[in-house]
Formats: structure tokens, sequence, C-alpha cells
């Protein structure tokens, strides 16, 4: 594809999982499960090379044909004068041009290619690291190669659907409300530790990849003990200043020496990515049981749409998939029998 406009728009995945264990940080997609549900729409496995395209507009001309989908905020999304829907695939042909547009709510939105990008990896993932100067961020004029495979399927005219998938796009928020469990450090705020559950905050301009900055009224810690330099889950609530709470994104370091109040459930860090600077959220206290299970629920949901949509490829004559990519719908994918996610008839 060439690129005709990406102001903000990196080629990225789900993260470098083997980093955190040699001192770096994770990143990856910011909004877990849209990458992952931009990725299921057009055939490819979950963590396929992506473009993350952040409050900007992306346009770019086809050099071939190729099957996309764009997932996460409700961009406005065009080929040629044609509107397509977001969050189902949708067919172009070589030599046409698609545009995305910035949603009016929501920060981030992903677009996958069917046969994903051939693209640089640094211990296994192309997700872009400020710290170590890697990534891949688009420019005008630059030309990103894809391993897209001709989809026989017929372009969505008239903003028509090719596939009626269900409930796909989550509900985002303005103001959206935040689940948080406890963090190991809770205690010591003593009673002060409420006033995150009873306050509005709002997110600062500050915030980036790295972590989002958050002022309102702040718990206050009752210890004088000082905090050692230890590691810090992403999600995690860290209190630094007196003015500002800090809530630890997928580029964090690993190690901090803040008093950790909180950490965020992965649906909570997900809506987190998608919350735009001055907009205001409020968080809520979940146990780890709640977290667990809404946690599971994702995953299902995340399976039960792998399954319906490869199979509706696989119709279309959508196939020829890599090794480690979706199986023939005879058989089911390998996730729907987790025992992790084998809770079906208790979430359904």
């Amino acid at each position: 594809m060439l690129i005709l406009s990406a102001a903000m728009t990196v080629v990225t995945d789900l993260g470098r999982f083997n980093g955190p264990a040699l001192g770096f940080s994770v990143n990856g997609a910011l909004d877990q499960y849209a990458a992952r549900v931009a990725n299921i729409l057009v055939g490819n496995h979950d963590n396929a090379p992506l473009l993350e395209v952040t409050a900007s507009r992306l346009s770019f001309a086809a050099e071939a044909d190729m099957l996309l989908a764009v997932a996460g905020a409700a961009s406005t999304i065009r080929v040629d004068d044609y509107s397509v829907p977001h969050h189902t695939p949708f067919s172009v042909r070589a030599g046409q041009v698609v545009t995305v547009d910035p949603a009016a709510i929501g920060l981030r939105s992903y677009l996958a290619v069917h046969g994903s990008f051939a693209v640089p990896m640094l211990l296994g993932s192309c997700a872009p690291d400020s710290m170590l100067g890697f990534g891949l961020r688009l420019e005008k004029n630059q030309r990103l190669a894809c391993n897209a495979r001709p989809a026989p399927l017929k372009h969505p005219l008239f903003d028509l659907p090719l596939f009626q998938l269900g409930q796909v796009q989550r509900r985002m928020d303005r103001s959206p409300v935040i689940d948080v469990t406890d963090g190991p450090d809770i205690d010591e705020f003593g009673a002060s530790a409420g006033l995150l559950f009873s306050n509005e905050y709002v997110v600062s301009p500050r915030s980036n990849h790295v972590g989002l900055r958050l002022a309102g009224v702040l718990p206050s810690r009752i210890s004088s003990d000082e905090v050692l330099s230890r590691g810090v889950p992403v999600g995690a609530i860290e209190v630094p200043s007196t003015t500002e709470l800090l809530v630890l994104h997928r580029g964090r370091g690993v190690t901090a020496g803040y008093p950790v109040l909180g950490v965020l459930t992965g649906p909570a860090l997900d809506a987190m990515a998608q919350v735009r600077p001055g907009h205001r959220v409020r968080f809520r206290h979940v146990t780890l049981e709640q977290a667990s299970l809404s946690q599971r629920e994702r995953q299902l949901s995340i399976a039960r749409l792998r399954q319906r949509t490869w199979e509706a490829l696989h119709a279309h004559g959508v196939g020829n998939f890599d090794a480690g990519l979706p199986p023939q719908p005879e058989t089911a994918p390998e996730s729907l029998n987790h025992p992790e996610i084998s809770l079906e008839s208790r979430l359904s």
C-alpha cells in the first residue's frame, strides 16, 4: 500500500511478551480487544502486525486486492467515494483509495489486512518501543509491504456489510467507569483510599502510551516509609504526587518506586486506551474474582467471534491461512476448549 496521509499511525501487534523479563516494556496495541477483533475479522491470528491509528486521518492507495477491517473507535471509513462499515470485513481492489477519519468518541482505531504486513521484528514483536528507538511509524509517500492475498468478496456498496457477525463493537463513553482491583499498597492509604471511587478524574493532555495522568482528589498515603523500586504491572494506579494519579499503560517501565493504590482489570485497561485528554473517568472497585470472570467473558466472546468469522470467510473462499492462522471451520479453535474459558454454560 502507498501511504497518502498518516499523521499518527504505527505498525504494532499485541506486544513484546518476553520483553519485561529482559527489562523491556511490553508495549503493543493499547486497546488489545480492538486489535484482536480487527485481525480476527480478516482471518489473521490475533497477534499479527496491524496499524494503530491515533486521533488522526490515515489514507492510502491499495496496490493489490486486499481484505481489510477496522475496529476500535468508530472511525469514518471510505473506499474511494463510498462509505463502508467498521467492525466488519470489507474488500478493496487495487488502485482504490482507503481513508480512515477520526471517530467522535474514542481515540484509537486498528486496521488489519488479510495476510498482515511484512515488517521488522524485535524479540518476536513489531511493537514500537520509544526507549529503544524501534518501530515503524508511517509517513506520507511511504510504501508498506503487505502479505495481502486476493479475496473473492464483493465490494460492500451503500454501507452494506459482507457478513452479519452479531455485536462486535463494545460501547465507548466520554465518561467511562473503570474497574479497579486492590493494589499491593492500598492499606498505606487508610480510609482515604475510598476517595479513588467517590470522585471524578480528568485525563491530562500529558498522557501517552507509557501512562495516563489524571487530575482530581487524591488519596493520601499515611505511611512515611520509603517505597523501594520493584516490579509493577501494566494497569497499576500510582500516586506519585499530590496533584495527579498515574495509570501505567503498556509502554511503562518494568519497575517503579511509587505506591500502587490499585490495578486496572484487562477490559478496563482497553477502555482507558480510548479515553481522550479532557475527558472524565470514574473508578469502580471490583474483587479479583469479579475481574477474573470479566476477563474470561471477554476471552469467550473473542473465541465465539473467531469461530463465526472464520466460518464465514471460509465459506466465501478465504481460507488460505498460514500455519498458526485459522483452522478449517470443522475444527473448533483451540481456545474454545481451553480449561480457563470452559465456562460457557455459566456465561451464556
